[in-house]
């Protein structure tokens, strides 16, 4: 079984009305969608947004196989452009700094890992859908970060690049990845870029945002489509 997280409604709001033979369970207040999507067995969910949601709807999740988080992120790189597809080579945390206790910055204390490694197996399912069903737009394999903030200005973008080597940035995708990574299920997190992640963020925002998320959905449902002859 497939579990599909978004943190907004519109994120996942099309891969619901997709699905068939639906059952609804709420955990935390949150509406797990149990049923089949493309023949594929799933459980599609919003978990809210920011790394705390995330992390719980994650946890909640840990009877899957395989969990993709999917949604919108904001470029850090002049050659990830709007539209483009993000697959995490692996996921960080931005805003996690306890350099004051001698860790280097984003190191989160007293654990082994502070990187999560996406699934490569399905990195290269994600990569392959990507050029099948959204041909027009660019595919990207790097480092997904995320914080509890939403990045607006050219500063923390450039940090972000220099401390962190990201790709895009986002508030739940490395959450979602430590919980799967401490629970031993394979994942990967997926971004259609939305916006620059700059002074333009907010212009660009409410005009990408629904392109970003039609490319997103589309990749899922492809691979939802692959996925059924992959667990055969």
């Amino acid at each position: 079984m497939l579990g599909i997280i978004g943190a907004m409604t519109e994120e996942v709001l099309h891969l619901k009305e997709a699905m068939e033979n639906v059952e609804i369970r709420t955990i935390a207040t949150m509406d797990f969608y149990q049923g089949r999507l493309k023949g594929l067995d799933v459980v599609v969910v919003r978990s809210g947004i920011g790394k705390v949601n995330a992390a719980i709807c994650t946890q909640i999740l840990i009877k899957v196989r395989r969990i993709i988080n999917t949604g919108i992120a904001g470029s850090l790189r002049s050659s990830i452009d709007i539209g483009d597809i993000v697959l995490s080579r692996d996921a960080m945390q931005h805003d996690m700094d306890a350099t004051g206790f001698g860790y280097k910055v984003g190191q989160i204390p007293q654990m082994e890992e502070s990187v999560f490694k996406g699934d490569r197996n399905m990195i290269y399912m994600a990569d392959m859908c990507c050029r099948k069903v959204i041909p027009q737009v660019g595919v990207h394999v790097g480092r997904i970060v995320s914080g509890d903030q939403f990045i607006s200005d050219n500063d923390t973008k450039a940090t972000l690049v220099k401390d962190y080597d990201g790709y895009c940035a986002e508030m739940e995708g490395a959450s979602i990845a430590q919980t799967a990574y401490l629970n031993n299920i394979p994942f990967l997190i997926v971004r259609a870029i939305s916006d620059k992640a700059d002074d333009s963020a907010e212009m660009d925002y409410a005009e990408f945002e629904r392109m970003a998320i039609d490319n997103s959905v589309k990749l899922i449902m492809a691979m939802a489509e692959e996925l059924v002859g992959f667990d055969r």
